[in-house]
């Protein structure tokens, strides 16, 4: 159980792990989620569902290397195992036909949106992704968005695609055609002005929030957020929610509250392993 059965590099500091779980495969969802911990010692980290081969027994995670705990998951190779996989958790995915659906994705939120996208195409849908990224070199998954929907692809530097970020190629596709929803996952500031750009053209906008979370079944209360003016958990109530309901300044804020703390972390693993950062 929880064996590491494919992994693959898709960009310098992102990899994409197929995990042997048959109960997983075959339950999750397009949206949720699971919680993973590596060894005994180790810390529990929410990761997204981002497909599943349920005739294999298989889901798949893209992970990118942020702190002490993904980076050690980077470092597992084939045929290692998981301690812990607990999932899937979250709610699924409003999925119905829509009509018009314009998805936007910045850097591993791309992973999250792409079983949303493929259940959205398969619901009937028209499907529009803008997909973006620092660089063409962090752009992952294009191909695979290609076959199920029309691409639109954003970089900082203009190293491939339209040269901005990913507001601005969601105000020129709101403005050529109608859409009826949206979804945005990738960073929090990033959801958040797609947040205020669907609103400029009033469409309705679904996000994927990723605050702190430890247990991921609504205990701990770690990821509250204020969601129209009410506290909700993200783990139990989430992870999507209405975008224009969103209170991003205090999810912002909550955050960065950890920062220091997970900076030592990371830099105490970086120094046991012989790295340097």
């Amino acid at each position: 159980m929880n064996e590491i059965v494919v992994k693959k590099r898709l960009a310098f500091d992102v990899f994409d792990f197929w995990v042997h779980s048959p109960s997983i495969s075959k339950e999750a969802k397009p949206g949720q989620f699971v919680i993973i911990r590596l060894h005994e010692k180790g810390e529990r980290i929410p990761l997204t569902v981002a497909d599943t081969k349920p005739e294999e027994g298989l889901f798949r995670m893209v992970v990118k290397v942020v702190g002490k705990t993904t980076h050690e998951l980077s470092l597992r190779k084939e045929g290692d195992t998981i301690l812990d996989v607990v999932g899937p958790l979250g709610n699924p995915s409003e999925i119905r036909n829509y009509g018009r659906v314009l998805l936007v994705g910045g850097g591993v939120g791309i992973a999250t949106l792409y079983p949303i996208a493929k259940a959205l195409k398969n619901s009937g849908n028209e499907v529009v992704a803008v997909l973006g990224a620092r660089t063409k070199d962090y752009l992952i998954m294009v191909d695979e968005f290609k076959e199920i929907s029309e691409v639109f692809l954003v970089t900082d530097d203009g190293s491939v695609g339209m040269k901005g970020v990913v507001t601005d190629a969601m105000d020129r596709l709101l403005r050529e055609k109608s859409f009826d929803v949206c979804w945005a996952i990738g960073p929090t500031i990033m959801m958040k002005f797609c947040t205020l750009k669907a609103m400029e053209y009033g469409v309705p906008i679904w996000v994927s929030l990723n605050p702190i979370m430890v247990d991921g079944t609504g205990m701990c209360g770690a990821c509250r957020v204020t969601v129209s003016g009410q506290m909700k958990f993200a783990c139990v109530d989430g992870p999507e929610f209405r975008g224009e309901e969103v209170d991003w300044d205090e999810l912002l804020k909550r955050l960065a509250q950890y920062r220091e703390q997970e900076r030592i972390s990371y830099e105490r693993f970086l120094k046991t392993a012989g790295e340097t950062k």
